[in-house]
């Protein structure tokens, strides 16, 4: 097809869409933060992608621009447009994904159910909310921020001064996001891609289960889905693409309320941690459907292989040598479930892989993927 993808960020990420790339017969470029990256093997070079002169340079070697991450600044993403440079996620959608206030206020506008939610410049706009809602709530920082960082819970107006403080010094005129205590069941993600000409692609709504604020478990589809949840989530999600202009994959991040309600949480503009069982679990992995959406192609087909898939995160890894030191044991013992390792250096908190199962009894294909996964964790 004579077609470089270049990527931005050499992440996991990434680094899972190398073997789809080469299935496809595309060229991927990876413009890595830093050597020994998880996408070391497409890393072409390494730089800093806040420094815009390294990132027009880079665009110059690809013919469509896409992400690993949100982070690269809106000048930069706004001068790659006017020079006529693919870019899929664009800036316009990528904003949403970058600023939390700003996605709060669009999905708002858009109609979608969200968290009750408000901008707060101070302790004493904060304390208002507080007296509001129960007495307590939920702040996040508008920018950055992932796996559980930039979020705390608050019981009184001063406990996030630090942070206002932070952002008094800043001189950006700054504010925080509050929100609602959402009294949810469970955590719900749905995945959906749409490419440029317009087309949506839905793959099922999932469950995930979160420790420390980091996903460990995937559940697809998500027990006790089918009907009226499942239908629910893929109009959320396609009406949030379509809202916003998102091109390539799209995350969101969903709350199942103990009174059924589905709430928009999270947006993640690019192959999510919630969609690594379709790697192997369903006929088009989100890492293929990413390139297919980003170059214009036809997407493909998302059903699911196997009744149920689960995919477990090794998170943190082996005390003491490698990964692969447990691949014997964790092949024997294991025969049917699949490993991912990210090139990472073991490190408590940090993903350093993934398992995945499928099959048709449930309960089988947990233990199976939680006891892999803790083969390689101490």
């Amino acid at each position: 097809m004579n077609t470089t993808v270049g990527v931005i960020g050499g992440g996991q990420l990434a680094r899972m869409m190398i073997p789809a790339a080469v299935n496809l017969g595309i060229e991927l470029r990876v413009l890595a933060e830093g050597e020994g990256m998880s996408a070391g093997l497409a890393a072409v070079e390494v730089g800093d992608y806040r420094d815009r002169d390294v990132v027009l340079a880079f665009a110059e070697s690809v013919d469509v621009i896409t992400f690993d991450h949100e982070h690269v600044p809106q000048e930069i993403l706004r001068e790659l447009v006017s020079r006529g440079v693919a870019v899929h996620p664009g800036p316009d959608a990528l904003l949403y994904a970058q600023d939390k206030l700003l996605m709060r206020q669009r999905l708002t506008e858009l109609g979608l159910p969200v968290p009750d939610w408000a901008r707060v410049e101070t302790a004493a706009e904060l304390g208002e909310f507080l007296a509001g809602h129960g007495g307590r709530a939920v702040v996040k920082t508008a920018r950055g921020g992932y796996d559980g960082k930039g979020v705390r819970l608050v019981s009184h107006e001063h406990e996030a001064d630090d942070w206002f403080a932070a952002l008094a010094e800043d001189g950006n005129a700054g504010a925080l996001l509050v929100e609602e205590l959402v009294d949810f069941r469970r955590e719900l993600a749905q995945l959906v891609a749409r490419r440029p000409s317009g087309q949506i692609a839905v793959w099922p709504v999932v469950e995930t289960v979160q420790k420390g604020g980091v996903c460990a478990e995937v559940i697809a589809p998500a027990p006790g889905s089918e009907g009226r949840l499942e239908q629910l989530a893929a109009d959320i999600a396609v009406r949030v693409a379509e809202g916003v202009g998102v091109t390539g994959m799209l995350a969101v991040e969903l709350f199942e309320t103990s009174d059924g309600r589905l709430l928009v949480n999270e947006l993640a503009m690019r192959p999510h941690n919630s969609g690594h069982w379709s790697i192997e679990g369903s006929t088009t992995s989100q890492f293929e459907q990413h390139l297919r959406a980003v170059l214009d192609l036809p997407l493909g087909a998302t059903d699911a292989r196997d009744p149920w898939t689960v995919m477990v995160n090794i998170i943190g890894g082996p005390g003491v040598g490698a990964l692969s030191e447990r691949f014997p044991a964790a092949f024997a013992a294991h025969p049917s479930v699949k490993v991912h390792t990210y090139g990472k250096a073991p490190r408590p908190g940090r993903k350093v892989g993934h398992v995945t199962a499928g099959g048709s009894d449930l309960d089988d294909v947990v233990y199976q993927t939680r006891a892999t996964a803790a083969i390689f964790q101490d």
